[in-house]
């Protein structure tokens, strides 16, 4: 049995998830709906994927959000 058969996530990277959800969004209305400060300040996927590869409670808002709003 696939362990990964039920993770609605599984095959998607942290990177295409961030530019899917900006390119939707936007980063304003990003930093609204997640309060982090590399949203809010000068934002880029490259600074974003940085600071939430380093910091699983803003990763895994990003995933919820993701998994409410892409899939």
């Amino acid at each position: 049995m696939n362990p990964q058969a039920n993770n609605p996530l599984h095959g998607i990277t942290l990177e295409r998830m961030l530019t899917e959800l900006v390119a939707r969004f936007g980063w304003d209305s990003l930093a609204a709906v997640i309060d982090i400060r590399c949203f809010q300040n000068e934002p880029s996927i490259k600074s974003s994927l940085k600071f939430l590869r380093r910091t699983p409670w803003a990763r895994e808002q990003v995933e919820a959000l993701y998994r409410r709003e892409m899939t």
